[in-house]
């Protein structure tokens, strides 16, 4: 996210330039861009949830998102490797041909 800022004019790119013209190395200036961006998308993510809790909508701000899974379990009580397999192979005489 933090290269695809420096690509093109956006905000995330003057705040590298700032902290490059501050003194801090390329290194360092990504580093700072990274962290910054995190913080944006924490903060963004708080007030998100923040306002799917007041509105009425479940996990995932979709209304009607519930924790409980509508699977019927979480350990299957039938799949196919829990049937019997069938039994050893018996070898037949083959024919010879003539």
């Amino acid at each position: 996210m933090a290269i695809v800022q420096l690509r093109h004019d956006t905000p995330g790119r003057a705040y590298y330039r700032r902290r490059v013209a501050d003194g801090k190395t390329t290194m360092e200036a990504l580093r700072a861009l990274k962290r910054h961006l995190s913080d944006v998308v924490y903060k963004q993510m708080v007030h998100d949830a923040k306002r799917t809790h007041t509105g009425g909508t479940g996990p995932g701000g979709h209304s009607g998102a519930t924790l409980q899974s509508s699977a019927d379990g979480l350990i299957p009580t039938a799949a196919s490797s829990d049937k019997s397999q069938p039994g050893p192979v018996t070898k037949k005489p083959r024919t010879k041909l003539p």
